[in-house]
């Protein structure tokens, strides 16, 4: 999901306090309560009306800005006053630091009021947490400085720092993520997108190639296609010292299928690329999830007989050849040949002789 999505539905219980800074800023105490008060009411008839259901946070909000707006007129003292943005400061931290680095999750229980029917997975769940950590440092800093230039700086250095340097510091940080983004997208753009599925190997959604070798709740389908001779030998491939398990013997032909594509069409296309084999007759032979330190596959586990000739792709794998059985009994488990391969070739390949 969007994460400009997601703030905008946690805006509502955050609508009074911010009001209340804004109000005050350019009329003062007085007019800054009234208008959050105001925003602070009319926000809990809507939500009681639509839920019949008081908004707890809402309400948290409108009684603390009511309680800070009191004691300033009360006080009517410069340094309360001066450390006025400082203390909503500490309110903000106190929410965003509660919510990532505790299990009382503040904002995940907003996100239950006011995000109704929307769901995050995993790696937006992450995304969103590393977002908020990034606000609380923030929000942390700019307090710390708001504290620090009350007591040790000019009024027009405090002026500043409560007020226009708030906007700039957030202003700056919401226009690096949407750059990000955009720089993100161009380069997705041109990347490879892989189907995201369930056990079943249902499609529910898609995903960057890059993010499906980093993200282990990313579930992504792949093809295997095992090699077979007249002699019952099995050709493995070496893999280039550039991938992943370097130098290591694995499955003749291994690859993923792209979004869109089908198992069938994703086997013939990869057995083409990387050993240069048509028209042979494939066998599904076993699926099974495989998980890596970095990955998880639903691997799609083909078996071929085929007796043809076989030219392998250098730019795909470094060396091909047909491994005999006590071969492969002998090279199990010491570094020879990819772990997958091993745990393939005894359930499944060693049947095949």
């Amino acid at each position: 999901m969007n994460q400009r999505k997601i703030l905008l539905q946690l805006l509502p219980g955050f609508i009074p306090l911010f009001a209340f800074i804004i109000a005050d800023e350019f009329w003062g105490t007085k007019v800054g309560l009234v208008v959050a008060i105001f925003i602070g009411v009319v926000e809990l008839a809507y939500y009681w009306i639509k839920d019949r259901k008081l908004d707890k946070f809402i309400l948290l909000d409108t009684s603390l800005v009511i309680a800070l707006g009191v004691i300033s007129i009360v006080l009517d003292n410069e340094v309360f006053f001066k450390i006025k943005p400082a203390l909503i400061g500490v309110l903000m931290c106190a929410i965003l630091g509660v919510s990532v680095y505790t299990p009382a999750n503040i904002l995940l229980n907003m996100s239950r009021r006011y995000m109704k029917g929307i769901e995050m997975n995993d790696a937006q769940y992450l995304h969103f947490k590393k977002n908020m950590k990034v606000l609380f440092w923030i929000f942390t800093a700019y307090t710390a400085l708001v504290f620090y230039s009350v007591w040790f700086m000019s009024n027009e250095a405090w002026a500043f720092i409560s007020g226009g340097l708030f906007y700039i510091l957030f202003g700056v940080y919401f226009l690096y993520e949407i750059i990000k983004t955009k720089v993100l997208q161009i380069k997705l753009k041109k990347e490879e997108w892989l189907p995201v599925v369930n056990e079943k190997g249902e499609i529910i959604g898609k995903a960057p190639r890059s993010a499906c070798h980093s993200d282990k709740s990313l579930l992504h389908p792949v093809v295997h296609l095992h090699v077979i001779n007249n002699r019952g030998e099995i050709y493995l491939q070496k893999r280039p010292m550039h991938k992943i398990q370097p130098g290591k013997w694995d499955t003749a032909v291994g690859g993923h299928i792209s979004f869109g594509e089908s198992i069938e069409t994703a086997l013939v296309r990869e057995a083409e690329e990387e050993i240069g084999i048509i028209g042979f007759k494939p066998k599904l032979v076993a699926n099974y999830i495989w998980e890596s330190d970095i990955e998880r596959e639903l691997v799609f586990c083909f078996v071929t007989h085929y007796q043809g000739a076989i030219n392998i792709n250098k730019e795909e794998l470094t060396d091909g050849r047909f491994w005999t059985h006590n071969e492969l009994k002998d090279a199990i488990g010491k570094e020879i040949l990819t772990p997958n391969f091993e745990i393939e070739y005894q359930k499944v390949l060693s049947k095949f002789k």
